[in-house]
């Protein structure tokens, strides 16, 4: 299935951090456009050691884009209750860190005699005073692969949703192209007879102008230089069939990728240039207005496919 690469996903679950107390852990996995598979990971120290598993997931299952893996947990909002059972259940005081502290106020305020004492909450914040249940480390890893794996699954799910969008709007797309080569190409013939027509005129009047005498004999060089000029020019002209076939063989080559399955992207991208470079001969080749309206338009359609196209894996 083709998919964009633009995608978000999440998921949660929960770990034991001991002493009846339960982590509320939220993995997210997000990702935007990039050339490459370009992976990130933003994970708390307690889940680093899951990283290597996350990115071989992420490896296996996607081939471009820039993801990123955050996590953040928070203690579950029950821990309230599980401190009344059981008064470590958020945590220990540590003895020696807070005779440490009461003895370096002690000194601060011997030097500054005005100083306040240190308050409940200023102690309690201050580091490494509360020994805070942290759970095994193993528990951490299986609940942070295990949630980045949903999490991958749910961004998976949105890079195909949307994939699917950009495929219809895509064939939409070439179907207006097509309809406009459809229309154009019959009316080719037409417009390089009527130019044939005025170019043999121009040449009629300049043959007429010589016997005329109205050009003297040192300008004949200019004249026949003129003449071929203008021959060459309405050689290079009057050839747009070989455009025309490619711009529609390249139009069914995409409409064939898109029909398929698995990463498309850089094959659309350089389809993109060639179906550009086709419109751009088309219209340096015009020899009508019209000519030059429905190429201007090509190339209006396939600026809006690149745009596209770029957010395809």
């Amino acid at each position: 299935m083709i998919s964009s690469m633009t995608g978000y996903g999440s998921a949660s679950r929960q770990v034991s951090l001991g002493a009846g107390v339960v982590a509320d852990l939220q993995v997210e996995c997000r990702a935007v456009n990039s050339r490459f598979l370009d992976l990130g990971f933003r994970l708390p120290d307690e889940c680093r050691g899951a990283e290597p598993a996350l990115r071989e997931m992420a490896t296996q299952s996607l081939s471009r884009g820039k993801v990123e893996f955050r996590a953040a947990w928070r203690v579950n909002s029950g821990a309230a209750g599980a401190a009344k059972a059981n008064p470590h259940a958020l945590g220990a005081l540590n003895k020696d860190r807070l005779d440490a502290l009461y003895t370096l106020q002690e000194h601060a305020q011997v030097v500054f005699s005005n100083a306040e004492a240190l308050r409940i909450a200023d102690i309690l914040r201050w580091p490494g005073i509360v020994a805070e249940p942290r759970g095994e480390e193993e528990g951490w890893i299986a609940a942070t692969v295990e949630a980045g794996r949903a999490a991958l699954a749910a961004l998976m799910d949105s890079r195909h949703a949307e994939g699917k969008a950009l495929v219809t709007v895509l064939i939409n797309i070439t179907s207006k192209m097509r309809e406009i080569v459809k229309v154009i190409e019959p009316k080719v013939p037409t417009y390089v007879a009527q130019y044939q027509e005025k170019l043999t005129e121009r040449l009629a009047e300049a043959l007429a102008a010589q016997e005329q005498g109205k050009v003297n004999s040192g300008s004949g060089t200019e004249l026949m230089e003129r003449i071929r000029q203008e021959v060459v020019l309405y050689a290079v002209r009057i050839d747009v069939a070989e455009e025309f076939a490619r711009l529609k063989t390249h139009l069914q080559v995409v409409d064939t990728a898109l029909a398929g399955k698995g990463p498309v992207g850089k094959r659309l991208d350089f389809l993109m240039q060639e179906l550009n470079r086709e419109a751009n001969t088309l219209s340096s080749k015009s020899v009508s207005e019209e000519c030059t309206q429905a190429a201007l338009e090509l190339k209006l359609l396939i600026e809006q496919m690149r745009e596209q196209v770029q957010n395809l894996e």
